[in-house]
């Protein structure tokens, strides 16, 4: 994407990307699974690709507003605290 500049503000586009490291491939394909059906409530000026590699999970933003950026990049956030959570409660103890 191009640099924002005060002559281009209103073509560039905004990216932004998150690396989400889990504990096992297993972990990352759940995560994956739970966030993927999130769609963007709003059509155009966004878009966000989920990915998992081994078990790291990739996310990756592009919007034409910092605006509508921020705002999907938190609701997801809230939804990964809480799948990362759910996870650790359900996870099998560690043997001692």
């Amino acid at each position: 994407a191009a640099p924002c500049t005060e002559n281009n503000h209103k073509q560039c586009t905004l990216e932004f990307a998150l690396d989400v490291p889990f504990t096992s491939t297993s972990e990352g394909s759940i995560a994956l699974q739970c966030l993927s059906p999130d769609r963007e409530p709003r059509k155009g000026g966004i878009s966000k690709e989920l990915t998992v590699s081994g078990s790291t999970l990739y996310v990756r933003w592009r919007a034409d507003e910092a605006r509508i950026l921020h705002l999907s990049v938190g609701s997801f956030m809230d939804h990964l605290f809480l799948v990362m959570e759910t996870m650790e409660l359900f996870r099998p103890p560690v043997p001692q």
